[in-house]
């Protein structure tokens, strides 16, 4: 039996609309995985509430799933960069609070992957290309969300690929969140390493839970 890999998620994956006429993340990965059948069901836009139709119907001979969601949840939360609050206390239970209810969300689109029955790999949300003030901002926000999937990766004992390690340049980016060409290139191979597909450059960490 052959492998083949599924791509779950958003426009981490589903990136054709903005490489500019360079191959997007599934070509890159058919590529370099040139023996691998692979299936990109991520959508642009997708978040946790809606990610369930890419699961219905799943490919019966999947050998691996891939997952970036998390990204359109972040940024349906961005108001608070900018809320007035009279203390740090205030700022900090308002976040807790949206940061709550994405794990939930998480957590239950996690449960139902693993259901699926397939080795899971989840993706961290990137920093993005933005600039100055907003991109410190943006960049400690994201790590209160980052804490969520690399939580639930370790309460499912699943892999996951550090994205803000992976695209950590501007180059990587064709606009302030979509991965470029580029990009999409370097996630494809921080996938095929990921799989098993391809040996690692340099050592990988390993991240126990107890």
């Amino acid at each position: 039996m052959g492998q083949h890999l599924v791509l779950v998620g958003d426009s981490v994956f589903d990136n054709r609309a903005y490489t500019r006429g360079e191959p997007e993340v599934a070509v890159h990965l058919r590529e370099i995985l040139a023996s691998w059948d692979v299936t990109l069901r991520a959508v642009d836009g997708t978040t946790t509430v809606d990610l369930g139709p890419q699961l219905a119907e799943f490919p019966g001979d999947a050998t691996q799933v891939v997952v970036s969601v998390g990204g359109n949840d972040a940024l349906e939360n961005v108001d608070l960069l900018e809320l007035s609050v009279g203390t740090t206390a205030e700022a900090l239970d308002m976040f807790d609070q949206r940061v709550s209810a994405f794990e939930v969300r998480y957590r239950a689109v996690v449960e139902a992957v693993v259901a699926l029955g397939r080795p899971t790999t989840l993706c961290t949300v990137y920093n993005g290309n933005f600039e100055g003030a907003q991109a410190r901002r943006i960049r400690i926000a994201l790590m209160m969300f980052n804490d969520v999937v690399l939580r639930t990766a370790l309460s499912f004992g699943l892999n996951v690929i550090e994205l803000r390690q992976v695209c950590d340049e501007p180059v990587d980016f064709a606009n302030p969140i979509e991965p470029s060409g580029v990009g999409g290139r370097k996630i494809a191979f921080a996938i095929a390493r990921a799989v098993g597909a391809l040996k690692a450059n340099e050592p990988r960490s390993i991240l126990s839970a107890g």
